[in-house]
């Protein structure tokens, strides 16, 4: 009575046909792969849009001759203009921090004063303040980092797409290996299968026997390289906290791409069931 329920329940047999750990194993690998994709292309995102609303709009003004005075004039004519957000002198002691691995402890040249500007708005042209500071300051040079934000701003764009292009490609990989093993399926099983489709049974019964099977064999090694992707994701987040402007453990763990982390297991379902099903109406319809 037992085998029966048993077979009532899987006349196919597929338990025993489809019951080996490749094809999670395969899975869960590509899950790991789309989840480190999924996190590059939120990662690129953030630091795209962080370089775009902050280091676009930020100004270095160099002031030649640094006394006090002349600093002190370049600060007040620029905190005047109304494009100007924030005015500030960069401490003597970053700025010899920042000129120490060219210049050495002690150089031997006359170090210009630097102030550091924040816009109100990027789109600012920073020639307009040039001109106006130079009436008040003369030989004060102002630097906009405009050009090179632009430039790594697309070189993260680039990435982002290099990453979703990945998601592509391992899906596409999912589902050539889900009709790799629905065909050996097939094969193991073609003399039951032809015995039930004799009989009567529908192509969409069959499909739908074997689609199941894989869809649940897909998302259970996909639920598995997600989990395992997670303390990596992680720990990476944590590294690349300060670049994106969130620190701490809790930080990490909250900017992770859950959405699409979640989603990872559902759509390897979508995917094996959607390729067994094609795959194996496709191999029904070519029975006699």
């Amino acid at each position: 009575m037992a085998r029966r329920r048993r077979y009532s329940r899987d006349p196919l047999g597929l338990r025993r046909a489809l019951s080996g750990l490749l094809l999670p194993g395969l899975v869960c690998a590509m899950a790991l792969l789309a989840a480190l994709a999924l996190a590059g292309a939120q990662g690129a995102a953030a630091l795209a849009e962080r370089w775009q609303r902050g280091a676009a709009a930020a100004v270095t003004v160099q002031v030649p001759d640094a006394e006090a005075g002349r600093l002190q004039r370049a600060l007040e004519s620029l905190r005047a203009m109304p494009e100007v957000a924030e005015a500030q002198a960069m401490p003597e002691d970053r700025l010899n921090a920042l000129l120490r691995p060219w210049l050495g402890d002690a150089p031997a040249i006359t170090v210009p004063g630097v102030i550091e500007l924040r816009l109100h708005d990027a789109r600012t042209d920073p020639v307009l303040i040039g001109d106006r500071l130079a009436r008040d300051v003369p030989g004060a040079l102002v630097e906009a980092h405009g050009l090179w934000v632009q430039r790594l701003a697309a070189l993260a764009r680039s990435l982002q797409a290099m990453a979703l292009g990945v998601l592509v490609l391992v899906a596409a990989v999912a589902a050539a290996v889900v009709a790799v093993a629905t065909r050996a399926g097939l094969a193991a099983r073609r003399d039951a299968i032809e015995v039930l489709h004799g009989l009567g049974a529908r192509d969409g019964y069959i499909a739908g026997r074997f689609a199941r099977r894989l869809g649940l064999l897909a998302a259970s090694g996909a639920l598995v390289g997600t989990a395992a992707a997670v303390p990596a994701l992680a720990l990476l987040a944590d590294l690349a906290g300060p670049w994106v402007g969130s620190e701490g453990r809790l930080a990490s763990l909250a900017g992770l791409p859950w959405p699409g982390l979640l989603a990872l297991p559902p759509v390897a379902f979508l995917v094996g069931w959607g390729t067994a099903q094609s795959t194996v109406r496709r191999w029904l319809r070519q029975l006699p």
